[in-house]
């Protein structure tokens, strides 16, 4: 077992921490006062990351990317983490799923996309299916040699910059023994076609500036030629591209957390009390010791999940334990970091409190923690036949 970094990767690790910490941080005091991405400040990023050679790292080198595995890419999510994701979010990492277009889709969106003249958002969620995907509610019917699209999506994540939309939709219904269930398509969406509209989501204490939208098909026709994969082949579309997201998520909260460690060190050796530095005081060295443990422990799962798709092994339920662990590591963090800080942990001055408010949504999106424990039980109960 090797457990170092090749001279590639530590490239990796250099190349994108010092991206972030020069081109991302000095821009995210205004953006958390703000809310917003100037977009001239946006497109400079863009530039930047393409100039790099990093825009669309995680795509293939045939479509034009630059060909970064499962692990090297999780290194890249790591030192991304670190920054804010209204900024980071134009590093430009396209959803992977756009691997599934064929023909004429991959010079309108695939390309496009990875060529950073295109931005995409996934299309989910919905008010009333959240974990529960089967649960959605909107659909799409046939009329015709087209499908007319009706029903709303939420919390849709940079949908705001979006140029198109990977929409999953019920396209039907099969009777199990089981009940019935739903048939799930995706389809590719340009912004402004008809019957389809985006506006404004809901405000978030999290991630500010990384705004959440609401979509919604007033009967939005589309022809055969927008689905992506095979017409109730959604659910095969999305096991084979997405799941690997939560990978994303793992990584992003391990940088931040070190992040976080490393502002919880710095102020616990300069702040002094009763006469000496705080960090001297057991009740503080020791949630420091804590914390760097469950980092390192964060993100060798994360690494190690990573690992095991490069290989071509199994990896559901390791990449489940990464996701839950490292999101409510870096709860834990986050609050212990505050508390090193004190009173100043919560004011503005310190970018703390945006460390701790931003971490709470890491345990609900790309599957809660609940649903992370679910696959877990169930991968490890199956081969058992419970």
């Amino acid at each position: 077992m090797s457990f170092g970094l090749s001279p590639e990767q530590t490239m990796i690790v250099d190349t994108v921490r010092s991206f972030v910490e020069n081109e991302i941080y000095p821009h995210e005091a205004e953006v958390e006062r703000t809310g917003t991405v100037p977009p001239a400040l946006a497109e400079a990023i863009r530039q930047k990351t393409l100039e790099l050679g990093f825009y669309a790292c995680n795509f293939p080198e045939e479509v034009g990317g630059a060909g970064l595995g499962h692990l090297d890419f999780a290194l890249v999510e790591r030192e991304l983490g670190r920054g804010s994701m209204a900024l980071t979010h134009f590093f430009g990492r396209p959803q992977n799923i756009l691997m599934a277009c064929t023909g004429e889709q991959r010079e309108r969106y695939l390309l496009p996309a990875v060529r950073g003249e295109r931005m995409d958002a996934l299309a989910m969620t919905e008010p009333d299916a959240g974990s529960d995907v089967r649960g959605m509610k909107c659909s799409a019917v046939r009329d015709g040699g087209d499908w007319v699209v009706n029903g709303t999506k939420h919390f849709i994540s940079g949908a705001e910059h979006a140029d198109f939309f990977i929409v999953f939709v019920a396209t039907g219904v099969d009777e199990t023994p089981k009940g019935p269930k739903k048939r799930i398509t995706c389809f590719l969406v340009d912004r402004g076609h008809p019957g389809f509209a985006v506006r404004e989501g809901y405000r978030s204490v999290s991630h500010r500036g990384y705004k959440n939208c609401i979509l919604s098909f007033d009967d939005c026709r589309l022809p055969d030629a927008q689905v992506l994969g095979a017409v109730d082949g959604g659910f095969a579309v999305m096991n084979e591209w997405l799941y690997a997201t939560r990978i994303t998520v793992a990584a992003m909260a391990v940088g931040r957390a070190r992040r976080c460690f490393d502002y919880a060190v710095s102020y616990a050796a300069e702040r002094r009390q009763f006469g000496q530095q705080i960090a001297r005081f057991q009740g503080v060295s020791f949630q420091v010791a804590d914390m760097i443990t469950e980092i390192d422990a964060a993100d060798w799962l994360t690494l190690a999940a990573a690992w095991r798709l490069d290989q071509g092994l199994p990896a559901n339920r390791e990449i489940a334990s990464a996701k839950v662990y490292a999101s409510e590591m870096l709860a834990r963090v986050t609050d212990a970091t505050l508390q090193i800080h004190g009173g100043m942990g919560l004011m503005d001055d310190f970018p703390i409190e945006r460390f701790w408010r931003d971490a709470r949504v890491e345990r609900i999106w790309d599957g809660t923690s609940e649903i992370q424990r679910h696959i877990i039980g169930r991968e490890l109960f199956r081969p058992l036949g419970a």
